[in-house]
């Protein structure tokens, strides 16, 4: 049975975050399909589905999202529209994703993984090293805090939230001497050459979970999507990221635990490293190993294990 593609008329729906982030890669997605099977813009439909995690009242708050609610903050309203078949497909940022779908939900495409590393952002200095004694930096993510302060624990660390450009304003407002974004997020916004940020080697800073992935979740049984999906599929990708969630996984991972990853491919074999930090950045952890291809998230799970082990209990608790 020949594929029925979309059209003006009745278009494929793309469910995304408002933010100019989560657009600008709803539109590559857009953009992306519709080279691959030749059709006009207008047969897909954009549509912007507000999440819990984008509440104005929540965004501009002070209080870290480890006490508002986990990663489904994100993706819990798109994925029930998804569900509802309101939209088609959804564009998530993978480092935002449970490991966990919901019934009757799946991600099997991912498109070619952007620059993974980390970005330090100063109006006034070039890198962490340059910071003075006691300098504020802002970020919200629990990692980068602990990375930072188990490399400069005399730096102040305060709340900096909201998407790319309300951090950039914070900090030209002074809030903090200093931030970090992602590198592919500045780069899909084409903002990386446009304000001071200086990428972090992975072996310096090692980046989130899937930083760097875009992820687009359809439902299981949606046939015409999946093919649709699969012509567009990064497997590089795939596999890089079936390590590192893995991994993510056997650790529990949410946004209340500062985890980093990293897979890299080398010909048929991966090469996975991994650690974790507590809170305050008083303590590293980490682990790293080879496997082939087919056996990366197996070889996930095993370092995942070994540092659970190593951790004991009570090693994400200040």
């Amino acid at each position: 049975m020949s594929l029925t593609l979309p059209t003006p008329a009745s278009p494929l729906k793309i469910g995304t975050r408002g933010s100019p982030l989560a657009l600008a890669q709803a539109h590559e997605t857009r953009d992306r399909l519709a080279r691959a099977f030749d059709l006009a813009a207008e047969a897909f439909e954009i549509v912007v589905i507000k999440t819990t995690g984008d509440n104005r009242a929540m965004i501009d708050a002070d209080r870290p999202l480890k006490e508002i609610g986990n990663k489904g903050l994100f993706t819990k309203e798109i994925e029930e529209a998804l569900s509802a078949g309101r939209i088609d497909i959804a564009v998530h940022s993978m480092k935002d994703m449970p490991t966990e779908q919901p019934e009757g939900l799946m991600l099997d495409c991912y498109l070619p993984r952007e620059d993974v590393r980390d970005a330090f952002v100063s109006p006034g200095y070039g890198a962490i090293s340059d910071l003075p004694q006691g300098a504020v930096v802002g970020t919200s993510s629990l990692r980068r805090r602990a990375q930072l302060l188990q490399r400069r624990p005399d730096l102040q660390v305060v709340e900096f939230r909201g998407n790319v450009q309300t951090r950039l304003q914070k900090l030209h407002d002074g809030v903090a001497e200093a931030t970090f974004l992602a590198m592919a997020g500045l780069r899909r916004l084409g903002l990386h050459a446009a304000i001071p940020a200086t990428p972090i080697p992975e072996d310096e800073l090692l980046p989130a979970v899937a930083q760097g992935a875009i992820g687009i979740e359809r439902r299981s049984q949606d046939s015409r999507t999946a093919e649709m999906l699969a012509a567009i599929h990064d497997a590089e990708t795939g596999q890089r990221l079936s390590a590192e969630r893995a991994f993510l996984a056997a650790l529990d991972g949410s946004c209340e635990t500062p985890i980093a990853a990293l897979a890299e491919l080398d010909g048929d074999t991966l090469h996975l490293r991994g650690e974790i930090l507590r809170p305050d950045g008083s303590e590293v952890l980490s682990a790293q190993g080879s496997a082939p291809i087919a056996e990366g998230a197996d070889l996930g799970r095993r370092l995942a294990q070994d540092l659970r082990a190593r951790a004991g209990d009570g090693f994400f608790t200040i």
